[in-house]
């Protein structure tokens, strides 16, 4: 975990950069929110960056209760525009909880994020416990069989974007470290550390990694022509994995559990301040 220095920096992240997330935050938490935590996203975090990759800053918030009472009811994501190479924006812990429960891997890759901002103490560990008994990998598998069907389909023989690709062998690799554990449990975030962690041909991890390094010194919509290696290991994922998926049972009571106890631990962090 790499977590901002004293002086407000990130090792290797620009400080005013950095600064000016801060600023952002700080303007959330005028407004009574409690961040839980807040972290990088993107392919900074991924462990793919380019030399003019986006900072892009993920937090999840809890409204305190007043919030709650109004008959209008507020919105579940604050976002802020984005400026330069600067995107914020938070989801609040209803969101990123009902999204889990359906197996978006979204909130769990943030909590898993090996870079933070800020986080409060003590709510990464207690939200990370929760999601390890909600979420449910099998669902988690379809949420990343969709993002290699958004990623990897229309790319055409010629070349292509060198972060689309990679945002395609993303979810690929995570979902062989996922079917390499029985579906038993989640990948980490960062797609290099996964890569290390799964059995594949080594001229394929080679490819891979090759393609990395590329685009780590290529412009953000860099193009290139794609490695027939990697080509391949996409179009036979793509395929196992759609089909796998067919195999994957629903389990209504797992479903209703997995509710309350999400259901459990909102309440109780809406209601943690006035504890």
């Amino acid at each position: 975990m790499i977590s901002m220095h004293a002086d407000g920096g990130i090792g290797g992240f620009d400080p005013e950069a950095v600064k000016e997330i801060r600023s952002r935050l700080a303007s959330v938490r005028e407004q009574d929110i409690r961040i839980g935590f807040a972290i990088e996203s993107g392919s900074r975090a991924w462990g793919f960056p380019s030399p003019d990759s986006d900072y892009d800053c993920r937090f999840v918030y809890i409204r305190p209760v007043e919030h709650h009472l109004s008959l209008v009811p507020v919105r579940d994501v604050i976002e802020f525009p984005i400026v330069g190479d600067i995107d914020t924006g938070g989801w609040d812990l209803r969101k990123a909880l009902q999204l889990a429960l359906k197996g978006n891997a979204v909130v769990v890759e943030w909590l898993k994020s090996p870079i933070a901002y800020e986080e409060e103490a003590g709510f990464r560990s207690r939200l990370g416990a929760l999601l390890d008994l909600i979420m449910v990998p099998e669902k988690v598998a379809a949420h990343y069989i969709g993002l290699m069907r958004q990623h990897f389909q229309n790319q055409g023989d010629g070349a292509i974007k060198l972060k689309k690709l990679l945002y395609a062998v993303r979810p690929a690799i995570a979902l062989e470290w996922m079917r390499q554990r029985s579906f038993r449990a989640l990948p980490p975030m960062n797609m290099l550390e996964c890569l290390e962690a799964i059995n594949i041909a080594g001229e394929l991890r080679t490819a891979i990694l090759d393609l990395v390094q590329v685009k780590k010194q290529t412009r953000e919509m860099g193009q290139g022509l794609p490695p027939m290696l990697v080509q391949s290991f996409l179009q036979s994922s793509f395929e196992h994995y759609s089909e796998t998926l067919r195999d994957f049972g629903s389990d209504p009571d797992r479903d209703q559990r997995a509710q309350h106890l999400a259901d459990k631990f909102y309440v109780q962090e809406v209601l943690q301040r006035d504890s």
